[in-house]
């Protein structure tokens, strides 16, 4: 189901209005795709954020504009760098019975065997690339690493599905594996000087260049 957002119709796009919107706590926006008129409008900048962090980065949001309401989903956003704060957003007018291709955060859960034993726990995928409808798009995707022993793996072909999205990351790609623990190199007193012959062999390196 999606969440509601209510957004202002803006028909003035000068500098000095747009500064005066994020002075009072607003930030310009566009809305377009799926066949729709673009629409400049203005969306508070907290309840923009609020909703994405409670909601997740895909989810289908009902933009209330003047009574109006359109499915949407936050295609891409500005942020100021200095301020970390929301300048700009773009929000893509969504077809509800269409499939979208989105980026899913991967997260881990359980704790894996081999870690107990001095392997080492990574993780190199933290996203998955999935086509679904607008509601059937996850919040995440749990990975569960219980059982991962030292030199086992989860590849993106390992995942089960409910057949409510389609995975289009490559299936051989590695999403969490157990790493050996680094061996350490033991010192051979037979074949390794002690730090007077090093020094003894530098100091006859350099009488040799003198001579």
């Amino acid at each position: 189901m999606a969440v509601k957002l209510k957004a202002d119709k803006r028909e003035n796009n000068t500098k000095s209005y747009i500064r005066g919107l994020r002075e009072e706590g607003a930030i310009p926006a566009i809305v377009y795709g799926n066949g729709k008129e673009p629409i400049s409008v203005a969306v508070d900048s907290v309840d923009l954020l609020k909703t994405v962090r409670d909601e997740g980065k895909n989810a289908v949001i009902s933009l209330d504009i003047k009574g109006e309401s359109v499915d949407v989903m936050l295609h891409d956003y500005q942020t100021d760098p200095l301020k970390a704060s929301l300048v700009h957003a773009d929000f893509y007018v969504v077809n509800m019975s269409e499939a979208r291709n989105v980026e899913v955060p991967i997260q881990l859960e359980g704790e894996a065997p081999g870690s107990n034993e001095g392997g080492v726990l990574q993780q190199p995928l933290y996203d998955l690339e999935i086509s679904a409808k607008p509601n059937d798009i996850p919040d995440q995707i749990t990975v569960d690493v219980s059982k991962l022993e030292v030199g086992d793996s989860i590849s993106v072909g390992d995942l089960p599905t409910d057949g409510a999205y389609e995975i289009l990351t490559d299936a051989d790609t590695t999403i969490a594996t157990v790493t050996a623990p680094t061996a350490e190199i033991e010192s051979d007193d037979t074949t390794t000087g002690d730090a007077d012959d090093v020094e003894a062999i530098e100091e006859g390196s350099k009488n040799d260049k003198e001579e």
